[in-house]
């Protein structure tokens, strides 16, 4: 299961402009881990998950996925292992219909019809959209946009999954939705996200980035309960372990 490995060495980056976005960032997630990127807005956590499949080039340090250093050479085989979820799903649906899009990775990795139909079938069910398939994306909901754009990483079969933000937008129901499909999906997740009790909810560890650097890498839980890390951070605790306002404040 080595090529289900994500390492991160000394990772560093700055936007065009000179701005230093990650300062040396370093983790390593095995197989079948559920691991959190949370942060404040501009903590570095998009930044950080476009690099693991290399939409982003580092400016220093190393990417490995199982064997394999993120270069340009490799790029073909790392992103048939790592699946992205863009935080948009306008960023990954371009075709004029749902099945095109969720057809279009297995179409160009060779497969043959048959296959690519199988694929699809069984992505877009997976998600629960089996019925958007003959529907153009513009005309969707967000939440169905959503499914959408997973369905067509899910076509791929990644050994990882990577996430950006996936509860954002979504209503109570496609949320629970959502949280109850990722359940299932077994292989290693990495999931950057605000939504800190989908977290709880999903990741038995969390990385918590501030200023494009790593404040702490732990079980999710024990560094929720730290509210001095949390502070530091500029995060609140999840609302489940706020407790009640009108208990408090009694």
């Amino acid at each position: 299961m080595s090529h289900h490995i994500v390492e991160v060495k000394d990772l560093q980056y700055s936007y065009p402009d000179g701005t230093p976005a990650l300062r040396g960032v370093s983790f390593r997630i095995v197989h079948g881990e559920s691991v959190a990127i949370v942060g404040a807005n501009g903590a570095g956590k998009s930044t950080l998950l476009l690099h693991l499949n290399g939409f982003l080039t580092a400016g220093g340090g190393e990417i490995r996925i199982g064997e394999f250093p993120i270069t340009a050479k490799t790029l073909h085989t790392v992103r048939r292992t790592v699946g992205m979820v863009f935080q948009d799903p306008d960023d990954q649906l371009f075709m004029p219909r749902v099945y095109d899009d969720v057809a279009f990775g297995p179409l160009n990795l060779g497969l043959p019809p048959q296959e690519v139909e199988e694929r699809v079938t069984h992505a877009l069910a997976t998600v629960g959209a089996l019925h958007l398939r003959n529907r153009p994306p513009y005309k969707l909901s967000r939440g169905e946009k959503k499914a959408a754009a997973i369905a067509a990483v899910l076509s791929m079969s990644p050994d990882i999954l990577v996430m950006d933000e996936p509860t954002s937008d979504l209503d109570p129901k496609a949320r629970r939705q959502l949280v109850e499909l990722l359940r299932t999906f077994k292989h290693t997740k990495i999931i950057a996200s605000h939504d800190l009790d989908m977290v709880l909810d999903l990741c038995e560890r969390t990385v918590v980035i501030y200023n494009g650097q790593i404040m702490a890498d732990g079980p999710t839980r024990q560094l929720f309960e730290n509210d001095d890390l949390l502070a530091q951070s500029h995060l609140e605790k999840p609302l489940r372990m706020q407790g009640c306002p009108v208990c408090r404040g009694s």
